[in-house]
């Protein structure tokens, strides 16, 4: 039995003395704010502090810091610190996951030098990562915490977290009798603030401060699709164009309907009513009523079909500075990701995937793998080894252990430069024209001068920072899917495809997400996890690590590009002649040319 110093308070474990700290802290003290990221001790968004030095939690056996005092993001959101400040004040997270291993790095740094330069922060902060790229406003927070005074150590209150059930008003809004109102998400939030974009289209409508305003996730119905995409996607920057006019008519209709229900229980003309900072107020008389009071009699009321949103010099809220609703939560460690979620029950996978893409298992042999402490199961899937386990630590060693003969399938063979020359001999080739104007080939037939150019690019990760992960469970009453996805219905259809549930039988409940970059339009998780839970007949949460992502991900294609181009006396173009190839992805925003130039002819090669 270990003892275990956490954040101020003593626990007496029995864990193995190997087991990663990061494990005891997420699985076994259920301290998720410290993130998994790559567990080998490199992106450095584990990061703890012990008797006040920074380590990387992934990579400290338990044993080695047992006794000793030990301090996560969560202990320090408890007490306070100027760094959290700092990080709000600067508005420093976008999707927020490395951000309690920042915290934690600055306050380390600013323990050991209380005025740092830029030096001593590059030094001090380069080590760990970012990939929504957050680094100048984490300067610009590590200056402003060295400046704080010493009443900046103040606990931090939550401020995302889901409100009381309350009125259901319609399907955006739901009011609760202290006021407080939760604004329904129906898109993914990944860093790029539509958690607070598109709460703010309601609040401003609504006339109610954002201070007052919750949050929570829609599931899966098509009463969320994207009206830009036509289903429940998250992408292409289009949460906010495609929601501004149906979120704010909902806030609207919402206020209209207020108002309506404050003017007939005071028996007063429905125009000498108007609505502000959460309150109806009657202005004759000055009486008052907060919209929880008449929350039940607005509810009542038909909404009404036609309503006037308010031209853009009347908004408060839009089109003015406003801080993310999310952030505080994030700042403390306590925004919950997929890679977060725990549920009584749940067990943890990891598969072992052929390492050739369309690759089979022929045999395995399981045996040292379920000697593995804490690993209950090992089974086939479709898409490799299953290893089921009490915890994740477990889950990841027994995967190690596992012996597998694979059948590499038609690909065995194939070779990245196999690729290249592929897409080097397409260049040759005359592609589908997708874009034309003039004879750019007869210009470039004459022209005086002339650029030629070939361009390419390679296959790449996504590199979410956030493992890929997913969690579901499989019961007489359905299935429930716990992930952090950009494609509800993706998810949902694929849960429904796995576990042979109509689906109206199939719950999607969605998470914060640890960054998306396009990589979770892709369901390969939900078809695990599910077929996993299927077969384990438990709750069960499948955990990538970050070598599966990069070895199984899906990528940005590779592709080439030649360009030819005409210029004319005074070295502008004026011929622009392009071919590209590569996968049909490739082309596209890269086969239309934006600028004006006289003869243009764009070919793709698929």
């Amino acid at each position: 039995m270990l003892r275990i110093d956490v954040n101020g308070r003593t626990h007496r474990l029995e864990v193995a003395p190997e087991m990663p700290l990061l494990w005891m802290l997420r699985d076994v003290l259920k301290l998720k704010g410290t993130k998994y990221g790559c567990g080998v001790g490199i992106c450095g968004i584990c990061n703890v502090l012990v008797e006040g030095q920074l380590l990387r939690s992934c990579v400290v056996p338990v044993g080695d810091a047992a006794g000793q005092r030990i301090t996560t993001i969560e202990g320090l959101a408890k007490r306070g610190h100027p760094v959290l400040s700092a990080w709000i004040r600067e508005q420093v997270p976008q999707c927020g996951y490395c951000q309690p291993g920042q915290i934690l790095a600055a306050v380390a740094l600013l323990d050991s030098t209380p005025a740092p330069d830029e030096a001593d922060i590059d030094a001090a902060m380069a080590g760990v990562l970012c990939r929504c790229g957050t680094y100048q406003r984490i300067r610009r927070a590590v200056h402003t915490a060295a400046t704080l005074p010493a009443d900046a150590l103040r606990p931090l209150p939550a401020t995302t977290l889901p409100g009381e059930a309350g009125v259901v008003l319609d399907e955006w809004i739901r009011i609760a009798p202290d006021g407080q109102v939760t604004v329904v998400i129906n898109h993914s939030e990944m860093g790029q603030g539509v958690t607070t974009a598109l709460a703010a289209l309601v609040a401003e409508e609504l006339e109610v401060p954002l201070a007052r305003v919750r949050t929570e996730f829609a599931p899966a119905d098509e009463r969320y699709r994207n009206p830009v995409f036509k289903e429940q996607t998250t992408g292409g920057s289009t949460s906010v164009r495609g929601e501004w006019e149906r979120l704010s008519t909902a806030g609207a209709r919402a206020r209209v309907r207020l108002v309506q229900a404050a003017a007939r229980r005071w028996g007063v003309a429905e125009h000498d009513c108007r609505a502000e900072d959460g309150v109806v107020l009657h202005q004759p008389t000055g009486q008052r009523l907060d919209y929880g009071e008449i929350a039940g009699e607005a509810a009542a009321r038909k909404s009404p079909r036609h309503v006037t949103l308010k031209a853009a010099e009347q908004c408060r809220l839009l089109g003015h500075p406003m801080p993310s609703l999310e952030i505080p939560d994030m700042v403390a460690g306590r925004t919950r990701y997929g890679l977060d979620l725990s549920m009584p029950d749940m067990r943890v996978a990891t598969v072992l995937r052929c390492p050739v893409v369309g690759g089979s298992v022929e045999s395995f042999d399981a045996a040292d793998a379920l000697a593995v402490p804490g690993v209950e199961a090992v089974f086939q899937i479709a898409r490799g080894v299953a290893v089921v386990a009490r915890d994740t630590w477990s889950a990841l060693h027994g995967r190690e252990k596992l012996r597998v003969a694979w059948n590499f399938g038609p690909n065995a063979k194939l070779h990245s430069d196999d690729l290249l020359l592929e897409l080097d001999g397409a260049l040759e080739r005359v592609g589908r024209i997708r874009q034309r104007a003039g004879n750019a080939e007869r210009r470039l037939g004459g022209a005086q001068q002339s650029v030629e150019a070939d361009y390419g690019f390679a296959h790449l990760a996504h590199a979410t920072l956030e493992p890929m992960n997913c969690a579901a469970r499989v019961t007489d009453d359905g299935c429930d899917v716990w992930v952090g996805t950009q494609s509800q219905e993706g998810a949902r259809k694929t849960a429904s495809r796995v576990c042979g549930l109509p689906l109206g039988e199939v719950r999607v409940h969605s998470q914060y997400l640890g960054g998306g970059f396009g990589r979770r339009l892709e369901s390969d998780t939900v078809e695990e996890a599910v077929e996993i839970a299927k077969l384990a007949r438990c709750p069960v949460q499948v955990v990538w690590t970050r070598t599966d992502d990069m070895q199984h991900g899906y990528y940005r294609p590779a592709h080439r590009i030649r360009l030819r181009a005409a210029l004319d006396v005074n070295g502008w173009p004026e011929a622009w002649w392009q071919r590209g190839a590569g996968p049909a992805m490739a082309a596209m925003g890269s086969a239309e040319l934006p600028y004006d130039i006289p003869h243009v002819c764009v070919e793709f090669v698929e």
